[in-house]
């Protein structure tokens, strides 16, 4: 070997050596670029750097090992119930038609006492009996409505004293009932107002309704609970094999798996095969996707690994059937040339036959 080939190899040796610690360099710098994004480019199921399992912290919730969502937050549509245990309202109360009084007087005539239950008529009076007559009370306190029957009576008593409450409330519309959240996050108390709940819990929506009604009634006391969870739904996806993919949306309570979204579409679409996985949302801006395959001839077999949890938003997608979606494309591309095919040969069918017409009616055959 002379000095020219030596300083060749020498040479092309360097260049070896320096593409590879380039494209080590380059290597390290994507893999600390993923680790600083927090992204993780490789599925759950499985790890083609052969890398240690996740930890169960890290791992999703599946059958056997489920845990519970966070506190519900209301949104439109769902529904609520609301139910009042203490309803008094907010001094000062007027009284209203068809309230009722409880009145006890002492120093009335003896064979006419007033001891007992008076209602207030539609005509917004009470009437204490024959001897007594009737007066007006609709408007008044309760206060001032002791003071007009002490006026009253003392027309016809010597120093009367009068002891007046209010027994029940005929004038109060109700609250107790049904309601939904509207678009604008908000439950329509009616005579009460509206109050805005979207967003919070069912603490925080009771202390927010409470709050509400104490511009009308005296520290209200209600409870609330949810009859109707609308807003919160996981969705699957089951592709189409070239003929439009197909979405179902399905309410979620928290207790959903894998095996029970399947069961909730009646099975495996005939289209499908048994592909599926878990398209789960990320942050907003985020590039990264979580896409968790999952493994349905272990389900169907009873194993739990990868019967994961679902969570509101998720997507269970079901992948369609390759030889199916192939044929359904070999369709639509022929489709249009069988039809230019028919129509050609319908149209040399159709003048073959007058041709015979023509040609019998020549020779005498016809009419």
């Amino acid at each position: 070997m002379n000095t020219s080939q030596a300083d060749n190899k020498v040479f092309v040796m360097s260049n070896l050596e320096k593409n590879k610690s380039v494209r080590v360099t380059l290597f390290f710098i994507l893999v600390l670029s993923m680790t600083l994004t927090g992204c993780r480019p490789f599925d759950y199921a499985d790890d083609p750097l052969g890398q240690p399992p996740a930890s169960e912290e890290m791992e999703p919730p599946r059958e056997l090992t489920m845990v519970s969502l966070p506190a519900y937050r209301l949104a439109p549509p769902d529904v609520v119930m609301v139910e009042i245990h203490k309803m008094v309202p907010k001094p000062p109360y007027h009284l209203s038609t068809l309230d009722v009084l409880r009145i006890d007087v002492l120093g009335t005539l003896l064979d006419q006492p007033i001891n007992d239950f008076y209602m207030i008529s539609a005509e917004g009076i009470i009437d204490l009996g024959p001897a007594y007559g009737s007066l007006r009370v609709e408007g008044m306190t309760a206060d001032e409505a002791r003071v007009a029957v002490t006026n009253h009576l003392s027309q016809v008593l010597r120093m009367p004293e009068v002891s007046l409450r209010l027994a029940q409330m005929a004038g109060l519309p109700p609250i107790s009932g049904q309601y939904q959240v509207c678009p604008d996050g908000c439950i329509n108390l009616r005579h009460y107002g509206s109050v805005y709940i979207a967003g919070m819990t069912l603490t925080e929506a009771k202390f927010a309704i409470e709050d509400q009604l104490s511009h009308y009634l005296n520290s209200p006391s209600i409870s609330i609970d949810i009859v109707a969870y609308n807003s919160k739904s996981y969705y699957v996806v089951t592709q189409g094999a070239a003929n439009g993919d197909s979405v179902r949306k399905m309410p979620i309570t928290g207790n959903e798996t894998v095996l029970d979204a399947i069961s909730n579409i009646g099975g495996i679409p005939q289209v499908s095969n048994q592909k599926m996985w878990i398209a789960r949302p990320v942050p907003g801006n985020s590039a990264c996707e979580q896409k968790i395959p999952i493994d349905w001839v272990a389900i169907s077999n009873g194993a739990t690994s990868t019967n994961y949890q679902l969570f509101p938003n998720d997507r269970l997608v079901i992948a369609q059937d390759n030889f199916l979606t192939t044929a359904n494309w070999i369709s639509r591309i022929v489709a249009p040339f069988e039809r230019i095919a028919g129509v050609a040969t319908f149209g040399a069918s159709t003048i073959r036959n007058l041709r015979n017409v023509d040609s019998d009616y020549n020779n005498g055959y016809g009419y």
